[in-house]
């Protein structure tokens, strides 16, 4: 049997995503040194600093795919629930004496509710419309964190008030067990997203997204279905946000800007739009190229290049914007998309293979 046909197989799948999980839960123990990727061995907590934000932007990239990818609608407000969950957790924390679990539960719970409230409204346009209501949503909400110095620190950000908090997760020698919960928070976000595209509701979803008119026609809602992925989609972000709390120490303004946003639309298209995997690899795979070229591009390297070079390559977002249009351009659904017709073209080969010897016999 075709080796692609085997990992085609959702068992096979299930079966290798186990040990990717095993193998990144194992990375704190062990030694690991990719040079020019990794800062440092696997186990120091720079190294595990870098590799759970980028678990972390996977799984915000997941939350994201759940409405872009699965959903098909495009909102640049997605960043407001991230913060949402950065800031309530951190505000909670700060003015109450609830300990780390009740705040981060009372915190979902308001999230629930704020995700329920602006995707009632928002759904009730689509295509540009929504995105710009959307973006108008997360635009009221930083100006509500730039100006509310009082409570949220404004433009200085909201530090994290680790009193209430285990110390387990406090600290530079405490890192390991942040990117333990990271990867934890990846594996339960890939599986809600998972399990939401596999129910009823979820291939109402994707039926309306290819074709809202015949959905309606049958007697289904495709408003109801839609609501119910923005509203998981927010609360999956808003887990995001609460960890990076914890993993950064603090939360800012930038984590609510649409540039925010942007970066995580830029994630989903890298991996492949309509992929889970694609999603969880593209933040991945940002996270660790934004931070690597930004040490580049402070480089004695980059300083010793002709000013025309020099110039553009001391900036990483150039970096980085060329490398999407590369992508965009050649190659279409992104590193899933690799993958996919890598698969295509073995499929093909060996059919052409089998016909052949069924020819000759």
């Amino acid at each position: 049997m075709n080796i692609f046909r085997i990992l085609g197989s959702r068992w096979t799948q299930w079966v290798v995503g186990g040990a990717l999980v095993a193998l990144f839960a194992s990375l704190p123990l062990l030694s690991i040194q990719i040079p020019g990727v990794l800062p440092g061995p696997t186990y120091l907590p720079g190294t595990l600093q870098l590799l759970a934000l980028s678990l972390l932007f996977a799984a915000l990239a997941l939350s994201y795919h759940l409405i872009f990818g699965v959903a098909g609608l495009l909102s640049f407000g997605h960043a407001l629930y991230f913060a949402f969950g950065a800031y309530g957790l951190g505000i909670v924390l700060e003015r109450t004496d609830l300990s780390l679990l009740p705040a981060a539960g009372l915190v979902l719970v308001a999230t629930v509710v704020v995700a329920y409230l602006i995707g009632a409204l928002s759904l009730r346009v689509s295509g540009i419309a929504f995105a710009m209501v959307t973006l108008a949503f997360a635009q009221a909400g930083s100006v509500l964190i730039r100006r509310n110095s009082a409570i949220t620190r404004g433009e200085e950000g909201l530090p994290l008030n680790t009193d209430n908090v285990p110390e387990a997760l406090v600290g530079v020698l405490n890192t390991r067990n942040l990117y333990w919960v990271a990867l934890a928070l990846v594996v339960i976000v890939f599986l809600v997203v998972a399990w939401f595209e596999n129910s009823r509701a979820g291939h109402v979803v994707v039926a309306a997204r290819e074709n809202e008119l015949r959905v309606r026609v049958i007697g289904l809602r495709p408003f109801t279905v839609r609501l119910i992925a923005f509203v998981i989609a927010g609360v999956l972000a808003a887990a995001v946000g609460m960890v990076y709390l914890l993993l950064q120490s603090g939360a800012t303004p930038a984590n609510i800007s649409a540039d925010f946003t942007l970066t995580i639309l830029v994630i989903v298209v890298l991996g492949g739009v309509g992929s889970r995997w694609g999603a969880v690899f593209g933040g991945i795979l940002y996270t660790i190229l934004d931070q690597r070229l930004t040490t580049l591009a402070s480089s004695d390297f980059i300083d010793s290049l002709p000013a025309v070079l020099r110039i553009p390559l001391s900036e990483p977002l150039f970096i980085l914007g060329s490398l999407f249009i590369l992508v965009v351009l050649f190659l279409p659904g992104g590193l899933a998309g690799i993958a996919r017709r890598a698969s295509a073209r073995t499929t093909s080969r060996r059919d052409e293979r089998t016909a052949l010897e069924e020819g000759a016999q």
